[in-house]
This record gives structure tokens, C-alpha cells and sequence, in this order.
């Protein structure tokens, strides 16, 4: 019951340690300290700042995009907040020129809405995603607010609210030339609020790319997926919601805290984390600045992570793993059913990796078959050979197998006067549904 609490007076106790520790370890690695110089510094200055690493706290860390080259230019991009609910910021990485020709070509790129998971991280975690697609596109992402920094005023915040959030932001940016992106556990609340849109004869995004979503968890399930099914909704209830200390502005809210997630991440690969660990010492050791620069910005964005709003947390569970509402034709959204079969003028995309071990193969392929009422030459379907769940929106494989056939998909299906920049490059693995 007072988990939390704990944790924080466990936090506390290990401030003062994790200071002196990150002292230590500047005062023994430090050009122009005399200390750096006696025997066995380096090792001395590696294990304090393993130690720091260890104990200290990371904060949600920065998106940092200040440019981006587009076309042969260099365009300046700025981070705006173009919208604020209490749950989610919706932000825009908006690019500037000084040429007639260079704003003409950014004003005809079509517009991306990206849809971050609420499921732990930050959604600084897609940067690599945003940043790619900023060479073509005008760029929107969701950056969910940690749930402990809302105060309980605000209320509770559902599944049905997600919903609702993305219909908003549709609706804000403009759905006539707009493709919405969803990555990992947003493609179950994507599919519903366009498929209800199209249900009431609003304006549907052009196109709609989901990744490595949770659409039917009947499909290849994972051990992620076999954890919510094999204990009821109350084990989760009562082992893993919390209530937030005093010393957040949400101060009595339940939720499902970020750094009981961040344990599962850990124990679900303990072997390679410690490996890792142990890797970025022995660098630190022999000087090798790169991979141990390498371990810090990984583990800077890993061990970033956000509480969940406990409401939102369990619908997910009972909605998504347990009951299967939207593959089984079950889920209403407050009073009106989702039916992504009403979807017609929106063309879909849905990508997989094939060694994905959170969202299993063919989950998120199960869309196609529940948008009936989309045309079959208008449904997409890319499996990245070699790719795990992170590979398929970050990193190597996401810049060049991934990004050209989004890009492609979506130059396609973008409004007639926008022309397609970039690169358009082969596929990998790519089909018909």
C-alpha cells in the first residue's frame, strides 16, 4: 500500500550517495585534477560513475532536434506546444527557411501526426522517428504527461479519454491532408478514433500507419502478452496501482508507477542489462569515450519513465489483452461501438518486426482484416526481416528499410499539389495483405 512512499524515502536516502559518487568520479577523471594521474584512477573514476548511473535519477529527457537537411538544405526546426490537455502536450517540430523555393517546399509536405505509446517511456523515445520523418513531412508527436505531475482534480483518465484525445488532435491539426502514425500500444486507440469518426461522417486522415501495435493479441502471443492474461484484472489492481506521495503535484492519484515498469523492463533481459553495465565500465576503463558515450544515451532515454494513470492502465489490460474487444467486434467507446469496417477513405499500412518480442507476428496485420470498407490497393503490409520491437521506428533498420516505404505510402496517398521529396527506396519485405 505505501509502495511508493518507500520508494521515494528510498530515493532520498540514496540522493547524498549518488552526489558524492558523481563527485568521485569527476575528481578521478578530470583533466586538470591532480587525482587523475595516481594509480589505478581510471578504474576508480569508472565505478563511481557506474555507481552514479546506478542510483541516480533520470528525468524525461529532451528531444534536442534543432535541424534537419531536407532536400540537399539545412532547415532550422523549432519545438512548438500547439496544444495542452492534461494528460498529453501536442507538440509541433515546425521548420523554417529563408528561401521562397525552401518554404514552398515545406508548406506542400503533407503533415504526420505520431502517436506515442503511454506505456512507460517517454515519448522522447521515438526522436530517431521524428527526426527522419521531418525530411519530408511536417511533423506532430503526443508527449504524455507522467500521470504523478497531473494533480487529482483533472480526474481520472481512461482508455475512452485516449480516444477522445486523438479524435481532438485530428480534428485540431486537420484531417485533409494528415497521416497518423501510431507506434506500439497506440494503434488499438488509433484504429478506434478514426474508425469512429468515419462512423459519424467526419473527415478521416489520408492514410494510417500502425507499428508494432496490439491490435489482436490472439495473434503470435508474447510473453507480455501472456502476463496480462494469466492473472484477473484484480491481481493487477492490487499489486501493481499505487498511490502518488506527497511531494507531486498528483498527489493521491493511483497509477501504475514508472519505476515498477522500469523493473519489468529489466527482468525481462537481466542478463544483457548487466552485460551492458559491465561493458560500459571496461570501456571507461580503457578510454573508449564512443561506446561508453553510446551506453549513456541509451540508459539516459531506458531508465526515463513516466507513471500511467491507473484507469488507463486497466481498461488497456481488459480491453486489449484480456477481452479482445476490437478484433471480436465488442468495443464501445462511450455508448458508440468501434467498427473499423466504417473506415473508406483512409488507406492503411501496418508494419511488424519479425523478431518482435512485445507485439508478436501478426498482430498488428490483423487490422486489414477488420478495415474491411478500406479498398485491398489501398492496405499495405511491411515485415522487417532481422527487426525487433525498437528496430522498426528507431535506429538502422527504421532509416533505411522502414522510413522509405513510409514515405512512399504516404507521398501516394497525400493530397494531389503535395509533391514527394527524398529517397524512395526498395523494400525489404513488402506485400499485399
Amino acid at each position: 500500500m505505501f509502495l511508493y512512499q518507500y520508494h521515494e524515502l528510498l530515493r532520498a536516502w540514496m540522493a547524498p550517495a549518488t552526489f558524492w559518487a558523481e563527485a568521485g568520479s569527476r575528481t578521478f577523471s578530470a583533466p586538470g585534477s591532480w587525482l587523475s594521474s595516481v594509480p589505478g584512477a581510471q578504474r576508480l573514476a569508472a565505478g563511481y560513475e557506474l555507481f552514479y548511473r546506478l542510483g541516480k535519477d533520470y528525468e524525461k529527457p529532451k528531444f534536442d532536434i534543432h535541424q534537419v537537411e531536407s532536400g540537399g538544405r539545412e532547415y532550422p526546426v523549432v519545438e512548438r506546444q500547439v496544444l495542452a490537455k492534461p494528460f498529453c502536450r501536442l507538440l509541433r517540430f515546425k521548420r523554417f527557411s529563408d528561401e521562397a523555393d525552401g518554404v514552398h517546399d515545406l508548406k506542400s509536405d503533407p503533415s504526420v501526426l505520431v502517436v506515442a505509446p503511454l506505456s512507460g517511456h517517454h515519448a522522447t523515445l521515438l526522436r530517431d522517428t521524428v527526426r527522419t520523418l521531418l525530411r519530408d513531412h511536417k511533423v506532430y508527436i503526443t508527449d504524455w504527461v507522467d500521470a504523478r505531475m497531473v494533480a487529482k482534480e483533472h480526474g481520472a483518465f481512461t482508455l475512452d479519454d485516449y480516444v477522445a484525445y486523438i479524435e481532438e488532435f485530428i480534428r485540431h491539426i486537420g484531417a485533409d491532408n494528415l497521416h497518423v502514425i501510431s507506434v506500439c500500444q497506440p494503434t488499438v486507440p488509433v484504429l478506434a478514433a478514426v474508425s469512429l469518426m468515419a462512423a459519424r461522417g467526419e473527415t478521416t486522415p489520408r492514410s494510417l500507419v500502425m507499428m508494432g501495435g496490439p491490435i489482436d493479441t490472439r495473434e503470435s502471443p508474447t510473453a507480455v502478452n501472456n502476463l496480462a492474461t494469466q492473472k484477473p484484472l484484480w491481481w493487477f489492481e492490487t499489486n501493481v496501482i499505487h498511490t502518488v506521495s506527497a511531494n507531486y503535484p498528483g498527489r493521491g492519484r493511483r497509477v501504475y508507477p514508472g519505476f515498477l515498469q522500469h523493473a519489468g523492463f529489466m527482468a525481462m533481459n537481466p542478463e544483457r542489462h548487466f552485460q551492458s553495465h559491465w561493458d560500459f565500465y571496461q570501456d571507461l576503463v580503457k578510454g573508449d569515450l564512443d561506446d561508453a558515450d553510446s551506453h549513456r544515451r541509451f540508459y539516459d532515454e531506458y531508465n526515463a519513465v513516466l507513471d500511467m494513470p491507473a484507469e488507463y492502465y486497466l481498461d488497456t489490460v481488459r480491453v486489449v489483452f484480456q477481452e479482445h474487444l476490437l478484433p471480436r467486434g465488442l468495443w464501445t467507446v462511450r455508448g458508440e461501438r468501434v467498427d473499423p469496417a466504417k473506415i473508406t477513405r483512409t488507406a492503411l499500412m501496418t508494419i511488424e518486426g519479425e523478431l518482435d518480442d512485445i507485439s508478436g507476428e501478426g498482430q498488428t496485420r490483423a487490422a486489414h482484416a477488420l478495415c474491411t470498407g478500406v479498398a485491398a490497393k489501398e492496405r499495405e503490409h511491411l515485415t522487417v526481416p532481422g527487426a525487433g520491437h525498437y528496430g522498426i521506428f528507431s535506429g538502422r533498420r527504421w532509416r533505411t528499410q522502414v522510413y522509405p516505404q513510409v514515405q512512399s505510402f504516404i507521398a501516394r496517398h497525400s493530397a494531389p499539389a503535395a509533391p514527394a521529396r527524398g529517397s524512395k527506396r526498395k523494400a525489404t519485405t513488402r506485400r499485399k495483405p
